[in-house]
């Protein structure tokens, strides 16, 4: 497969990623360094491991990820981003601790949810017999850059915009959470 085409799905797949990174970073009110590093470093190495992981596994266990990862992200998405809406709608004043997505088990979920498709284009390139690693690199890179800008560009919206941002965030991982179960389903 040549680079142009392998970009192509990168880019494909980081959408998720970098959508998650906007709505997350806005919900903080902007993220540190921190952060920025942890949600881009984990993002892009789930989008990296799990081709890897869909290419091992290759046909065997095909027909049951097709019928259950659409509801897998769906249900983490979902969870997470009603969380994010009733915390922002709570608002119990200034020195409520906000929960922190590139932290602990949010950031895991996020980072699975937001890499299930490349597990499925892991199977694909198993069935085509091609090569798996140089793709999965090229993969797990873009995904950073698009989680590193998205968090870039949503701490600017959460500062200026506050509680509106992480309610509005919250709709968007749950709108996420949509899209992907209505396109497999």
């Amino acid at each position: 497969m040549d680079l142009i085409a392998i970009l192509g799905i990168s880019v494909g797949l980081a959408m998720d990623a970098f959508a998650v990174a906007l709505a997350s970073s806005a919900m903080l009110k902007g993220a540190d360094a921190h952060q920025t590093f942890r949600f881009s470093f984990h993002f892009g190495l789930f989008q990296f491991l799990m081709p890897v992981v869909g290419w091992a596994a290759g046909l065997s266990v095909e027909g049951w990820m097709k019928a259950w990862d659409h509801w897998i992200a769906f249900g983490i998405l979902l969870g997470i981003g009603l969380k994010a809406i009733h915390s922002a709608l709570r608002r119990d004043g200034p020195s409520e601790e906000k929960s922190d997505p590139t932290k602990g088990v949010s950031l895991v979920l996020l980072s699975i949810a937001t890499s299930i498709d490349a597990l499925a284009v892991g199977f694909s390139f198993a069935m085509l017999g091609a090569s798996i690693w140089y793709p999965a690199v090229i993969i797990g890179l873009v995904a950073a850059a698009f989680t590193f800008t998205g968090m870039r560009i949503g701490g600017r919206l959460g500062s200026a915009l506050g509680w509106r941002v992480e309610a509005a965030g919250g709709a968007v991982l749950v709108l996420i959470g949509f899209k992907i179960l209505i396109d497999h389903v």
